[in-house]
């Protein structure tokens, strides 16, 4: 149990088996906005489907903490909860480097910060945060950092000027629709399915020197979340197995795996344009009227959706984006078949398959990572202070955590 006790606010852990706890929890994420928000904006708002640990329980170390306060009578205890803080703790390789040899370091990855309306501006954000930190420090986590979208300035305040947390990455979140018909499979390109003991070999081969990419990447590729990893190589050539595409892979080639997130939460699209509510019906009433067109129609995403999350993408070669993308379709059908409403990834600034990714502008975001060193007692590890490091052309987003 994580407690700490101030004036009117105390912090302590959540806990999940209290109906009062969950509805509390419950309540502050009715009340805030989860995502983009503002009058007028376009924005997803999302749906964690009544499990608030839903994002966090499949890491190697997690908490969640809630804020209450006392509501001066008319509740048990007198107290309401005022906000909540998820965190999890896990080594990721740290830094971007010319070699294959991995350099792990502890961070811990702070999500989900929510504060009740009623009650930000008194400092319940920055309690949550510095009893989060805390405990990343009791785990040995070296560094914390945590993602917000660049335009929500409360929390890149919150964060960067009074938490001590430095802007340090601004990776993109790419969003597709998923059509009502699937797409036609590339034909200058095979895909390969992979095990999950084959997409560890690639992946720790491939990721060994690229930033936040975890050290227990096994348990991401064998959790039944996880549907499969897929291998684009040009069409005519041989698979003969990961050891030997590892020995002599060929000049360009592109790999992802898929995640499913329809169980975990549902995402809304909220304020968008009444014109474009009406375009996308169109192309419904459209496809249903002469499915043989194959309109590609827009799913309803003006009500709850589902989506699968596309992780681990990389690749090699002058023709990778285009592999990627053959990758991309491939995902898109097996969305399709899944009943999701949409497939998302997320890229960093300068990751080379980037351009192969189909995507929606309007639906994405772009994300601002912020870091901070958690103890100066630390030393430097073989790269030197990691906050300080420039970035490198790709970064490995944990679909545990999206």
């Amino acid at each position: 149990m994580v407690e700490a006790a101030a004036a009117a606010v105390v912090v302590r852990e959540y806990d999940g088996e209290s109906e009062r706890d969950r509805g509390g929890v419950e309540e502050v994420e009715r009340a805030c906005e989860v995502g983009s928000s503002g009058a007028g904006k376009m924005c997803l708002f999302t749906d964690l489907l009544g499990d608030p640990l839903c994002r966090i329980r499949n890491s190697p170390a997690y908490l969640m903490l809630v804020a209450e306060t006392a509501t001066g009578g008319g509740e048990a205890n007198g107290t309401e909860i005022a906000g909540l803080v998820r965190g999890c703790v896990k080594s990721v390789v740290s830094s971007s480097t010319q070699t294959r040899d991995p350099i792990y370091t502890k961070v811990g990855y702070i999500l989900g910060l929510r504060v009740s309306p009623s009650h930000r501006r008194k400092g319940v954000g920055k309690k949550l945060v510095d009893r989060m930190e805390e405990w990343f420090r009791q785990m040995r986590a070296e560094y914390s950092y945590m993602a917000t979208e660049q335009d929500n300035e409360a929390s890149v305040r919150l964060f960067t000027s009074r938490c001590g947390y430095a802007k340090f990455r601004t990776p993109s979140v790419l969003v597709h629709p998923v059509f009502g018909h699937a797409l036609e499979p590339s034909r200058s390109s095979a895909i390969v399915p992979l095990e999950p003991r084959e997409a560890e070999l690639l992946y720790r081969w491939h990721f060994a020197a690229v930033e936040f990419f975890p050290a227990d990447i096994d348990a991401v590729l064998f959790n039944a979340l996880s549907l499969g990893t897929f291998l684009a190589v040009p069409a005519g050539a041989r698979w003969e197995g990961v050891e030997a595409f590892l020995a002599a892979p060929p000049a360009s080639w592109a790999v992802l795996s898929v995640w499913n997130c329809m169980n975990a939460f549902r995402l809304e699209v909220r304020g968008a344009p009444r014109l474009m509510r009406a375009a996308a019906g169109a192309t419904r009433l459209v496809d249903r009227a002469a499915p043989w067109l194959k309109i590609p129609s827009i799913p309803n995403l003006f009500a709850p959706f589902g989506l699968y999350f596309l992780y681990g993408l990389g690749g090699a070669g002058p023709d990778a984006p285009r592999l990627a993308r053959a990758l991309c379709r491939h995902a898109h059908n097996m969305a399709r078949s899944g009943g999701c409403g949409v497939v998302a990834t997320e890229v960093g600034a300068c990751e080379p398959v980037r351009a192969g990714v189909p995507h929606w502008a309007r639906l994405g975001a772009e994300d601002l990572w912020c870091i901070k060193r958690l103890a100066d007692g630390y030393s430097d590890g073989p790269l030197g202070d990691w906050t300080k490091a420039p970035a490198g052309h790709s970064i490995f987003i944990d679909p545990r955590e999206f």
